[in-house]
């Protein structure tokens, strides 16, 4: 359902996230990269146990060069639709390296290599690991939350089409219960609600 939600996304609203934290084994790679080509969405997931690493990765927070040089993610080419890494870091081994005199200390590759790890966004990029580590953790909490507030768990969707409907006024919800959060007149005291109240005392000057 992310592809066709994404397209309406663009159609009515002219609009499209530019990143996007899935679980790891809902989604395809094939729609990744059409998320990526089409949309220049970049859909994160966490690397599979069955998935093979492939270069410049040798996990999935960590990317080196052939000889174990450390990389850094340099950009994305949308036209050739490349990746570009290099090496930044002051403590390097280059000067050890017995390729030193023929490498540019720049390396490409094609994000349709590995639509997880490379993708839009690869995974050693710092972006992508606080996306994952911090904020991947809260969607399953949260869903679980809304499922109860609205009733869903009592429900059996049987149909794609009611389950899209359902699905969008779950996230209505969520976004006017968020419009009326933010449309609330600031506190000056987070725990205002729950401090004691008392009435005000006009003293006499000639007390």
């Amino acid at each position: 359902m992310l592809v066709p939600a994404i397209g309406l996304c663009v159609q009515r609203w002219s609009w499209r996230p530019d990143y996007i934290v899935v679980d790891m084994g809902y989604l395809a790679a094939a729609n990744k990269q059409i998320c990526r080509q089409r949309w220049q969405v970049a859909v994160l997931t966490h690397l599979r146990s069955d998935m093979k690493v492939v270069p410049p990765f040798e996990a999935e927070p960590r990317a080196v060069c052939p000889q174990g040089q450390p990389l850094r993610w340099l950009g994305y080419d949308a036209r050739t639709q490349e990746q570009w890494f290099g090496v930044v870091e002051e403590d390097v081994l280059c000067p050890c390296c017995w390729q030193q005199s023929d490498c540019l200390r720049q390396f490409v590759y094609h994000a349709q290599d590995h639509e997880t790890l490379l993708g839009k966004l690869p995974l050693n990029t710092r972006a992508a690991q606080f996306l994952l580590k911090k904020v991947r953790p809260w969607i399953e909490p949260a869903q679980s939350y809304e499922k109860n507030q609205l009733g869903l768990r009592d429900l059996f969707l049987n149909s794609l089409r009611l389950t899209w409907c359902w699905g969008l006024l779950a996230d209505a919800v969520c976004l006017l219960r968020a419009r009326a959060l933010r449309t609330l007149p600031p506190s000056n005291h987070p725990l205002v609600e729950l401090l004691p109240e008392q009435l005000t005392m006009e003293w006499d000057e000639a007390v």
